[in-house]
């Protein structure tokens, strides 16, 4: 089982878009047996894929010990790929009930996703270097980082590759790609952005680049991968081809 952590320093990287559409793509056009968690107290994960976090049970009361993991799976209407919503309670899961006071809970993560048996979990995480990033990055074999070009979400990456490099010392992980989004090719500081990104994660910027499209935005109304509402759009062209790239680096 292959565990993925997509993550940004900012919000408005279109992580949340990224990661439905890798796990989509993955369960839809590779047959992976996949998993997708939400694990940002924001649940747009959820909310894009149809479900309403406020009627569901998140990773939050598995953490504390009151559910098991297989009770909160839920299927979604992608063949193959399963669901851990979200829920507000994940905002302050760590310093409530019994994860307060265990000085190893960026831990547990890992511990409750070890028993599962999938192809591929991919985790969805808050737009912070919070206790939420950190304890996927702590689950996960493998990260992905999302960017926009433009300058706070470059000059972020610098903080987030900071961040990730203290965590990977002590429990290693392998950074699949830099994932760009809202991408313009003929945008006038494109090469001076690829230059930052080449600089902070070497070697890692993905050649497939998500473009910007307005089916995006309209699949999330319907709450479903932009693949079932528009399959000829360039988003769809655009995710099908990231998928490919990754697949072959994993």
């Amino acid at each position: 089982m292959k565990t993925i952590t997509v993550s940004s320093f900012k919000g408005g990287t279109a992580k949340t878009s990224t990661s439905l559409h890798l796990a989509a793509a993955l369960a839809k056009y590779h047959k992976k047996k996949v998993l997708l968690i939400d694990f940002d107290a924001q649940a747009n994960l959820t909310t894009g894929l149809g479900l309403d976090p406020d009627a569901q049970d998140s990773l939050a009361s598995v953490l504390q010990g009151t559910k098991d993991i297989q009770d909160v799976i839920l299927p979604t209407e992608v063949p193959n790929l399963s669901l851990i919503p979200a829920d507000t309670w994940l905002e302050r899961v760590e310093v409530t009930g019994s994860l307060a006071a265990d000085r190893y809970s960026h831990e547990k993560l890992k511990e409750v996703l070890r028993p599962l048996k999938y192809d591929i979990v991919i985790i969805d995480t808050p737009p912070s270097l919070c206790w939420l990033t950190e304890s996927a990055l702590i689950a996960s074999q493998y990260s992905m980082v999302c960017a926009t070009p433009e300058f706070y979400s470059v000059k972020g990456l610098m903080r987030l590759s900071q961040f990730m490099e203290s965590i990977s010392q002590r429990h290693p992980f392998s950074i699949l790609g830099v994932v760009l989004s809202f991408w313009n090719p003929r945008g006038k500081s494109n090469q001076a952005f690829l230059d930052v990104i080449e600089t902070t994660f070497p070697g890692k910027l993905l050649q497939s680049k998500i473009r910007r499209d307005i089916s995006i935005s309209e699949a999330s109304v319907f709450g479903k991968p932009v693949f079932e509402t528009a399959p000829e759009s360039r988003a769809t062209e655009d995710y099908v081809s990231l998928t490919e790239e990754l697949l072959k680096r994993l």
